[in-house]
């Protein structure tokens, strides 16, 4: 017991320090995280335009431009959706507050005129105290600014050399492991297939989710309804808490919008959908790339936002999901799998009807046999026909 809880002080000691090491390079390390994950989404594209015969550069830069593409296209559309809507919007606002006032004062609350009064002085009063904080907080969000733009170029130009090099960086990284590069790369092999399927099925579970409730909130007249649903497409991007957020976002707009008849509605299908991803969608497309149970989940969300906030959260899942897929690798013995040549065609097995009876050595079946010195071992005779289909190597 005092082996084992001295070996546990030293990692728990060892992971403190990695984690305040990671955190006081943060600027780095998660645009990195974020690298991964879009090139885990994006190579897809590249591999594809590779497999057309376009080159490494250009496959990347092709797929580059086609992701800014579709970004600023989104970000144009969303843009002017909400320049056109925000004006309605605060109109329906106003009158909503105003109907639920009224409610507040003839309802079954019967709540006082003073009373709200006391509310709104009490909320300015809190604010009016917490000035100090508020403009601290703001110039903060400058310097955030400026380490947001410098995480962004950072981010792109990861993304692209991972996307061109990612093979060529992987190789390199290998030698630095010595006898124990196989294990390695058959670990990494494990993680990176499992971040492809996550951040692949995460993202189409993400596009459904947005969608049906971008539909939904048009279908209700709701303003800004693009805006959320691109807001619900990114929380979905966080398991089981940012769904929660975007859908009180969401409700809210519609509660001031068109009243809480329709926020109720929309409450009540936002949840059967939610259900129905949980239960059909997860665990058909992400579920078989995690298998993790829910709580699980809930405890890697908890230490990455404690660790790192939002983005934390966002990474944590993947991580966890990469760490435990490549941990078993790490501690096999199995030999590292080489690539399969191509070979021209099938090779029949022996015994089968394709391959035939052996020859006996001798035998009319079995051809001369070459004198020595006569021919290059392994090589053919002129007159001998070569089998396509054989594995050995004509030369």
């Amino acid at each position: 017991m005092a082996a084992w809880s001295l070996c546990l002080i030293i990692i728990g000691w060892a992971v403190f320090y990695f984690a305040q090491f990671i955190a006081m390079l943060h600027i780095v390390v998660l645009p990195v995280a974020v690298a991964l994950l879009l090139t885990a989404l994006l190579f897809p594209v590249t591999r594809w335009l590779r497999s057309r015969g376009m080159r490494p550069i250009y496959a990347t830069w092709a797929t580059m431009l086609i992701a800014l593409a579709v970004l600023g296209g989104i970000g144009s559309f969303i843009g002017l959706r909400a320049n056109d809507e925000f004006p309605r919007l605060v109109e329906q606002v106003r009158t909503t507050a105003k109907t639920i006032e009224n409610w507040l004062y003839t309802g079954p609350l019967h709540l006082q005129p003073n009373q709200i009064t006391a509310w709104v002085d009490e909320v300015t009063k809190q604010v009016t105290a917490q000035r100090n904080q508020i403009t601290q907080t703001v110039l903060t969000g400058a310097t955030v600014a400026l380490e947001v733009l410098a995480s962004i170029v950072l981010l792109f130009f990861i993304t692209f050399f991972l996307l061109k090099d990612g093979d060529r960086i992987w190789s390199w990284f290998l030698q630095a492991f010595g006898g124990a590069a196989p294990r390695v790369d058959r670990a990494g092999r494990a993680a990176w297939v499992t971040l492809s399927h996550y951040v692949q099925g995460t993202v189409a579970v993400a596009a459904v989710h947005g969608v049906i409730m971008g539909i939904v909130l048009a279908g209700m007249g709701v303003p800004l309804w693009a805006p959320l649903a691109v807001l619900i497409f990114m929380a979905s991007f966080i398991p089981l808490v940012g769904i929660f957020f975007a859908g009180a976002v969401a409700t809210l707009v519609t509660l001031g919008a068109k009243g809480p008849i329709y926020a109720l509605i929309f409450l009540g299908i936002l949840v059967v959908e939610q259900q129905l991803e949980n239960h059909v969608l997860q665990p058909m497309i992400v579920g078989r790339a995690l298998n993790f149970h829910p709580l699980a989940i809930i405890l890697v969300l908890a230490v990455g936002g404690i660790l790192a906030g939002i983005a934390g959260a966002a990474v944590a899942v993947p991580v966890a999901a990469v760490i435990y897929r490549a941990l078993p690798e790490l501690r096999g013995d199995r030999p590292a799998l080489l690539p399969v040549p191509e070979r021209p065609g099938p090779v029949p097995e022996p015994g089968s009807e394709q391959s035939g009876p052996v020859p006996e050595p001798g035998s009319e079946q079995s051809g001369p046999v070459p004198r020595p010195g006569s021919e290059r071992p392994g090589r053919p005779e002129p007159d001998e026909p070569v089998d396509e289909g054989s594995s050995q190597p004509t030369g």
